[in-house]
C-alpha cells in the first residue's frame, strides 16, 4: 500500500511462527511478554520471552511491573526486567512502561532508568489496554532518561496507545528530535504503536499524492 512496510509486525506469543512466515521481506516480528497486565511473575515473563525467541521472533515487547512499581518495590520489577533480557540474547527488547497510569513523572523516570539499567533496546509508553495510553508529559520525562543515560545512544523511543492521527505522530518525532537529535529519527530508534495510526497514515500519503498539502512535515511520521 502507499504506507509502505512497518518496521515490526507485534502478535501474541502463539503467533510468532505463523507471522514469521507471512511477514514481508525486511519487516521485524514482534510479539509481547507479561503482557497485557504487567505481572510481577518471573517465571511467567522469562517464559513468554523464550517462546517468542524460540519460535523465530525478532523482538520482545515486555510489560514492566509498573503496579509493583508504584506499590514502592522497585527491586522487583528491575530484577524481571534483567531475566528476561538474560532469556533473548541478540533480540531487540522493548520495555512498556504502561507510563500513562505512573502518574508521578518520578515514577515514569525510575521506570525509564531500570530499563536502561537492565540493558534494553527500546522504552516504550504503553500497552494500549489501559485507560491513559501515552502522553507528551510521559515521552519527555522517559526521552530525557534515555538522553542522560551511558546507554542512551543505542536506546530507542516507542510511542504507543491512543496515538491516531499523523498530526499525533508527528508532535512526538518532534520531542524525539529535540531530546535525542534528528539521527534518532529512524526505525532502529523511534517506532509507533501504529494499530489505530495505520488509517490516518495512509489517508495522509494518498492525498499528498494527489496534491493535497501533508498534514505533517515529511519524515515526520
Amino acid at each position: 500500500g502507499p504506507a509502505g512496510t512497518p518496521a515490526a509486525l507485534c502478535v501474541w506469543p502463539r503467533f510468532v511462527a505463523q507471522a514469521r512466515v507471512q511477514a514481508p521481506a525486511g519487516v521485524a516480528v514482534a510479539a509481547v511478554a507479561n503482557f497485557p497486565d504487567g505481572a510481577l511473575d518471573v517465571e511467567r515473563a522469562v517464559a513468554d520471552a523464550r517462546a517468542i525467541v524460540a519460535a523465530g521472533g525478532d523482538e520482545v515487547d515486555l510489560v514492566l511491573p509498573w503496579r509493583a512499581l508504584a506499590a514502592g518495590d522497585a527491586d522487583g520489577p528491575a530484577a524481571l526486567v534483567r531475566a528476561v533480557r538474560a532469556a533473548c540474547p541478540g533480540r531487540v527488547l522493548k520495555l512498556i512502561l504502561e507510563s500513562g497510569e505512573l502518574r508521578d513523572p518520578a515514577l515514569v523516570d525510575q521506570a525509564s532508568r531500570i530499563g536502561l539499567d537492565a540493558g534494553v533496546d527500546f522504552l516504550k509508553t504503553s500497552t494500549g489496554k489501559t485507560p491513559t495510553g501515552a502522553t507528551p508529559e510521559a515521552a519527555r520525562v522517559m526521552l530525557a532518561a534515555i538522553a542522560a543515560h551511558p546507554r542512551g545512544a543505542a536506546v530507542g523511543f516507542k510511542a504507543s496507545g491512543g496515538i491516531r492521527r499523523v498530526a499525533d505522530a508527528a508532535a512526538y518525532a518532534a520531542l524525539v528530535r529535540e531530546a535525542l537529535g534528528e539521527s534518532a529519527l529512524t526505525p532502529r530508534r523511534l517506532r509507533f504503536g501504529a494499530s489505530g495510526l495505520l488509517a490516518d497514515i495512509e489517508a495522509v500519503l494518498v492525498g499528498a499524492a494527489a496534491g493535497a498539502p501533508p498534514a505533517a512535515a515529511p519524515g515526520t511520521y
